[in-house]
């Protein structure tokens, strides 16, 4: 299993604060926000894990976490996305990385307040297709939300509805096998001029290959000034989080 981390994206809705660098870079807590979902990957038992940057700050993402070691990795590898062209064009780059593993995707600024170890373990066990995280939220209608039924197979995903189906919104978490590479290239962009990672996961709807997970810990996006505050709220309160063996750069 290989693992992507997506932090490209301009971070507009957290401006001035990404003025002048990645919002993944900006801390969450003790730690840059980006600490988090790479430990999330690697406490799961990915050790082989691509970083997908963007914008002006690409080189801080290096200097920052230099080759993985101190997380534990076995390989750290850059990639850079030219422009915003949404994350199923940012997953185009990780092809070539992923090889013929099965790949888990992960957005950058997803702050969880616990493990997916037990998720990414029922994928592996999951014959063929892809899994996404799903979390119960009050207000659903802010998010993508996800129908299920009694066996764990999505049923519809729907963005922002004004009706929702569900209380479970989508959360940055996605694991797919080798049909993603044949399922990117019939993409087309959206009305914001992006590939959309829905339309992937829509994809696999449709063929009747998309299970979900309901995650039990808390989470949040980290994507406005009110959710990263949130992101910080659940770094600090966490257990998960307080027993972690996060790299501090001391030497």
């Amino acid at each position: 299993m290989k693992g992507v981390i997506l932090v490209g994206g301009l971070g507009t809705r957290l401006m001035p604060m990404t003025r002048v660098t990645n919002k993944h870079l900006l801390p969450v807590g003790r730690f840059p926000m980006v600490y988090y979902p790479l430990y999330v990957l690697v406490e799961a038992g990915i050790r082989d894990i691509m970083i997908v940057t963007g914008g002006n700050s690409p080189g801080d993402f290096l200097e920052l976490l230099h080759d993985g070691s101190e997380f534990g990795l076995e390989h750290l590898t850059f990639t850079y996305q030219r422009g915003a062209g949404g994350i199923a064009d940012a997953l185009r780059l990780a092809r070539n990385f992923v090889g013929d593993d099965r790949v888990t995707v992960m957005l950058g600024d997803n702050v969880l307040g616990g493990s997916i170890r037990e998720h990414v373990q029922a994928y592996r066990l999951q014959e063929r297709g892809a899994r996404i995280l799903l979390r119960c939220v009050h207000d659903p209608e802010r998010f993508g939300v996800a129908e299920v039924d009694d066996d764990g197979r999505v049923l519809s995903i729907e963005e922002k509805p004004e009706r929702p189906k569900s209380n479970l919104a989508v959360v940055g978490v996605y694991m797919y096998d080798q049909r993603l590479w044949e399922i990117l290239p019939t993409l087309q962009p959206s009305g914001r001029g992006q590939l959309e990672i829905t339309d992937v996961n829509n994809a696999y709807r449709e063929a009747g290959e998309l299970q979900a997970s309901v995650l039990d810990c808390d989470w949040s996006d980290a994507g406005t000034p009110d959710s990263l505050f949130r992101a910080t709220v659940i770094t600090r309160e966490s257990e998960f989080w307080r027993q972690a063996d996060l790299p501090t750069g001391d030497d």
